[in-house]
């Protein structure tokens, strides 16, 4: 059962990037960074394994992933910027966002200022839901575009680097094949595990907001 709802989520971002090539990337990577928490960790690296087909180019694939965090973010930084935090707090359910969510990235944003842009573009979760706060605070917007392009497009080479040398060594390394499929069971367990808790854990606080 894990692997079928597994290998569906993972099918999604593969049908789209397939279907759409660099579009796709950039449609992808644009929901991550406007809030939707669809992980870049998945969608750069198969990016990357294209690459290694021949059927991409390696900058072109970090470079689509930067203009598509950067208009992700654009939208949320104008919902930060122009509701606030009440409507962040109003709407983020819809993407399972809660206050608890924005709490936690309001306190990164006012701990470390502007460089928590370029740090938050590398941390999982968090990159999907930084440019909020940043709204809300008003950071000026070129500022904040640098920031997102650096941080994004170091993150988003690397993890595209890795799944073209992933899909170098694949055929070359039998390894690699005999490690897969000897905890692929375990690591599909432990994904599927850490994605209901991730949906329970932020239904129950919602539930538990609207209580009180």
């Amino acid at each position: 059962m894990s692997e079928k709802i597994l290998a569906l989520l993972i099918q999604l971002i593969t049908h789209v990037i397939d279907v759409g090539g660099y579009g796709g990337i950039i449609a992808l990577i644009t929901l991550n960074s406007s809030g939707i928490a669809i992980p870049s960790e998945l969608i750069m690296p198969f990016s990357g394994y294209l690459v290694y087909l021949g059927r991409f180019n390696l900058f072109l694939v970090a470079t689509a992933g930067v203009v598509g965090c950067n208009v992700g973010s654009a939208v949320a930084y104008w919902i930060g910027a122009k509701g606030g935090r009440p409507l962040v707090l109003r709407y983020g359910r819809w993407v399972l966002m809660n206050q608890h969510d924005v709490d936690r990235m309001s306190w990164f944003f006012d701990r470390y200022g502007s460089i928590a842009i370029l740090v938050g573009r590398m941390l999982p979760l968090v990159q999907s839901f930084v440019a909020f706060p940043a709204g809300i605070a008003r950071m000026p917007r070129l500022r904040f575009h640098i920031y997102t392009t650096v941080g994004s497009c170091i993150w988003y080479f690397c993890l595209a680097w890795a799944g073209m040398k992933l899909g170098e060594k694949w055929n070359t390394d039998p390894r690699l094949e005999q490690l897969f499929h000897r905890f692929h069971l375990a690591v599909e367990l432990a994904l599927l595990a850490a994605l209901v808790w991730f949906v329970w854990a932020h239904v129950n606080r919602n539930r538990s907001a609207a209580a009180t």
